[in-house]
């Protein structure tokens, strides 16, 4: 538990940095591209458009998911998606690619993978405004559910730190860790509901339904809609809930501790 400590600690006495070192990354990420940061509202945007006409227009037929337009049930879920895909994926590599960076500038090294999360903050805040334009537009006004957002992000964010330093951690250690992670998020990905409802699956496959539910990403992405268009509070869901923070929990501890146990030795496996 000292580990979780020292690994969070070193995270709030270096938000300055993380903020400034996030914004360096997003300049020189695309300074050499002519559209340059535009390319991180566009490239989500053009996913979007082949993931509606491929699962709305084709698989779904257009059709309403409950009372809600599916274009806009699939936007609370993929836009949630592309963030925390971007953030693991990124957040893997973090340690790995700039240990080198971190040793000349005397900043702990546990803040790269916050670095690389608050670095996608400004594509993912504009989706979301695009979300809330869409929303209006089809007539879905604001309740006192959407307060509970604030909770979700909560949730989304200490998710893909605990899960980012335990990646980011062995990745250095086991290079080959990356690519498996890649495959496993790709599978994931259908798994944890951002362009189809698992729960249509009740019917026919109600013990798998209920294995899926236990996946944290599914728990963040479901919430997502809860607040925006189900009107669920969280706390109506507290099996659910339980074991969504006691994984992270897992995580966070696993990754702090190995994190501080091999950090010292970091450029060695490099």
């Amino acid at each position: 538990m000292n580990n979780v400590i020292l690994v969070l600690k070193e995270q709030f006495q270096n938000l300055g940095i993380i903020r400034r070192v996030s914004k360096y990354e997003d300049k020189a990420t695309y300074q050499s591209h002519y559209l340059g940061l535009l390319w991180q509202v566009l490239n989500p945007l053009i996913q979007i458009a082949i993931y509606y006409l491929v699962f709305g227009v084709g698989a779904q037929q257009d059709r309403e998911t409950g009372q809600t337009p599916y274009i806009i049930w699939m936007l609370v879920g993929i836009i949630a998606w592309f963030f925390i895909n971007a953030s693991l994926l990124g957040g893997s590599n973090s340690i790995y690619y700039k240990v080198g960076m971190v040793s000349k500038m005397k900043f702990p090294v546990s803040i790269l993978p916050s670095i690389n999360i608050a670095s996608n903050l400004v594509s993912y805040g504009v989706m979301m405004v695009i979300l809330l334009l869409s929303m209006f537009s089809f007539g879905i006004r604001p309740s006192i559910y959407w307060i509970q957002y604030i909770y979700y992000f909560f949730c989304m964010i200490m998710f893909l730190f605990s899960f980012g330093i335990l990646n980011a951690t062995i990745t250095v250690l086991v290079r080959d860790y990356h690519i498996m992670l890649q495959s496993v998020l790709r599978l994931l990905f259908y798994l944890s509901g951002p362009i189809w409802n698992i729960e249509t699956l009740g019917n026919r496959f109600p013990i798998i339904v209920n294995i899926l539910q236990l996946n944290p990403l599914y728990y963040i992405i479901d919430g997502f809609r809860d607040s925006f268009l189900d009107r669920v509070w969280f706390w109506e869901k507290p099996t659910l809930t339980l074991i969504f923070w006691l994984i992270t929990l897992i995580l966070l501890t696993l990754g702090s501790h190995l994190h501080m146990k091999f950090r010292a030795r970091f450029m060695d496996f490099i």
